[in-house]
């Protein structure tokens, strides 16, 4: 299984520049995950239909923002952090925002066929 990450710093701005398409088809990844998309799902105009999408975008327009690629449906999804984690670890509270309204994070689980 090949599992690509990567900070592309705006997803529109790198497909504008035909650099994300040709990445994805070059690497051929079973699952992309994307840091600092600065995007909503809807403004998006990649098209990967091989790929299950799974977006969480910021609150904020145009800031930061997570995404998953991914050609097996995964079990589940999860976008932010658990509550009793971010109390736990006073995340809400440490002038750095708020990791769950900025998109910061996004879980998938996903089952390997072998």
């Amino acid at each position: 299984m090949r599992i690509i990450s990567w900070n592309v710093n705006g997803l529109r701005a790198v497909h504008r520049k035909g650099l994300f398409i040709p990445f994805v088809e070059k690497y051929k990844p079973d699952i992309i995950c994307l840091q600092e998309t600065k995007a909503k799902e809807h403004q998006s105009e990649v098209d990967l239909p091989e790929y299950e999408e799974y977006w969480n975008s910021a609150e904020k327009a145009g800031y930061s923002g997570t995404a998953i690629f991914s050609k097996e449906k995964p079990i589940s999804v999860m976008l932010g952090l658990p509550e009793d984690i971010c109390q736990k670890f006073k995340l809400l509270d440490d002038k750095y925002g708020d990791p769950n309204t900025e998109g910061r994070v996004i879980t998938a689980e996903i089952l390997r066929k072998i």
